[in-house]
């Protein structure tokens, strides 16, 4: 039998510099969820499924499914990791030192 390859979610999580925590509070599914994807014990074939109609309807995600936010808050996507985390709640794992609407540090 043939074995499916690993999903890269870990590494676009990693390079997203998401916990598995925070992706699933994003994503809107467990901590385990996330760890079995990542580990390949449980499938993403729903998702496999998803990327087939979009290439067989030559469209986006976005345009494939009309999403409906539960919050205001959910509609925008966030933009960076600053975004993201702030989003979560969990903009208290950043340094003091950031940078202003300038780009100036400040601190």
């Amino acid at each position: 039998m043939k074995e499916k390859p690993k999903p890269r979610i870990a590494l676009l999580r990693e390079k997203a510099g998401l916990t598995q925590l925070e992706l699933s509070r994003l994503v809107g599914v467990t901590e385990s969820t996330i760890q079995n994807w990542e580990s390949g014990r449980t499938g993403t074939d729903h998702i496999e499924r998803i990327i087939r109609f979009c290439k067989a309807l030559n469209c986006q995600v976005e345009e494939l499914i009309e999403f409906v936010s539960d919050s205001p808050q959910e509609s925008t996507t966030p933009n960076s990791l600053s975004d993201r985390h702030n989003l979560l709640g969990t903009n208290d794992n950043f340094s003091t030192n950031s940078s202003d609407a300038t780009g100036k540090a400040t601190i």
